[in-house]
Parts: C-alpha cells; sequence; structure tokens
C-alpha cells in the first residue's frame, strides 16, 4: 500500500518548489516518483500533429516521493503516513493528528 496515491494533497519539502502545494496527478511506484499539479513545471518543444498543435508548452514533470509530504486533513501542514487495521480494513493515517486519511 503507498503512503502518497493519486489525488492526495501534498506539499513539496525541498528542491525549487519547496512549500508549493498540489494535488497528485500520478504515481509511478517502480520510479518512486509522482507527478503534482502546478510542482516541477518544465517547457518541452512539441512537434505539430494532426490532433496537436506545435510549439513550446509547460507541462509538469515527475518528482521523487521523497520530497513530498502529505498535507494532514485537519490543520494542512505537513504530516507523516501511517498504518494501522480498523475492523478488517488496513487504513492510512496521519501521525500529526491521528486522523483517518480517505482514499
Amino acid at each position: 500500500m503507498q503512503k502518497i496515491r493519486k489525488g492526495d494533497e501534498v506539499v513539496v519539502l525541498t528542491g525549487k518548489d519547496k512549500g508549493r502545494k498540489g494535488s497528485v496527478l500520478q504515481v509511478m511506484p517502480k520510479d518512486n516518483r509522482a507527478v503534482v499539479s502546478g510542482v516541477n513545471v518544465v517547457k518541452r518543444h512539441q512537434r505539430q500533429t494532426p490532433n496537436a498543435e506545435g510549439g513550446i508548452i509547460s507541462k509538469e514533470a515527475p518528482i521523487d516521493l521523497s520530497n513530498l509530504a502529505l498535507l494532514d486533513p485537519k490543520d494542512s501542514k505537513p504530516t507523516r503516513v501511517g498504518f494501522r487495521m480498523e475492523g478488517d480494513r488496513k487504513v492510512r493515517f496521519s501521525k500529526r493528528s491521528g486522523e483517518v486519511i480517505d482514499g
């Protein structure tokens, strides 16, 4: 089970986008990376195709999971993630507030 999943709200801990918040668009567990909206934006040259226009486009590049922290659902501050069993389900919870993270 992944600590950070698609749709989670995260904050960047280090790098050029430090402190910036965004939503996870895609997680790549094999590469230990994630794509976050509005974070690590790079410019790419794109060739014109029949269904896409050419030119220089900006898009989000993957960022390492170790540079991201989940936002606490209670106070929107960075938190670590833990796992615990609630009944027969394994759930993620915030180490900061102890609240269960929906997912």
